[in-house]
């Protein structure tokens, strides 16, 4: 007879606490955030700079607005071509120099 009453007053229990933490949580003032995290207050008179604002959209859509020109192939080749090949071969030459281990396994 007692193990059938727990079992049968564990759902009670549980039921209980859930609507318990349901009522708590609605009951509760929605909490106030101060701007950062930080002692600052709501009407601390900030506004947006229209300059900041552009250039952040642009930096945004750059993706879209991008077109390759003759001014900007230059670095485009510079950093995607020759900079990674100068950087391996640098490497390649200071481990041939000093004899590094894995350089004589890649050989």
């Amino acid at each position: 007879l007692s193990v059938y009453n727990t079992q049968c007053q564990q759902p009670q229990f549980m039921l209980k606490q859930t609507i318990s933490r349901c009522s708590r949580t609605a009951l509760q003032a929605p909490q106030k955030r101060n701007m950062g995290g930080g002692p600052y207050p709501y009407g601390l008179g900030v506004r947006k700079n229209k300059f900041i604002e552009e250039w952040n959209g642009r930096r945004e859509i750059t993706e879209k607005s991008f077109r390759v020109s003759g001014k900007n192939l230059g670095w485009i080749l510079g950093l995607g071509v020759a900079f990674p090949f100068a950087v391996y071969a640098v490497t390649k030459d200071e481990l041939s120099k000093t004899g590094g281990r894995r350089y004589k396994d890649m050989c």
